[in-house]
């Protein structure tokens, strides 16, 4: 049997990878994880704004916190998540 981790548990673990993070109203993200709370707001380094899954960067805005009650998704593969972004060079 496999063990599963606790989402929160699993970011924690992911602290300095590179993430794509997806809000709800469609935004998306690409940075460095730094940190993460029991809500799972997420602070983000070297956070670049994306459109159309890396084609198109909105802003570059350095340090953020992403508020988790925002967030759609995270995803730990952000080569495939904004393949465009992280092919052309990223942040």
């Amino acid at each position: 049997m496999e063990r599963t981790l606790a989402p929160l548990r699993f970011l924690r673990d992911r602290v300095g990878d590179y993430v794509y993070v997806r809000l709800k109203d469609k935004t998306e993200y690409v940075g460095r994880l730094v940190g993460t709370d029991s809500t799972m707001n997420l602070v983000m380094d070297e956070c670049v704004e994306i459109r159309d899954g890396g084609k198109t960067v909105v802003a570059r805005l350095g340090r953020v916190l992403v508020r988790g009650s925002m967030i759609m998704f995270v995803s730990f593969e952000p080569e495939k998540a904004a393949p465009h972004y992280m092919v052309g060079g990223g942040g």
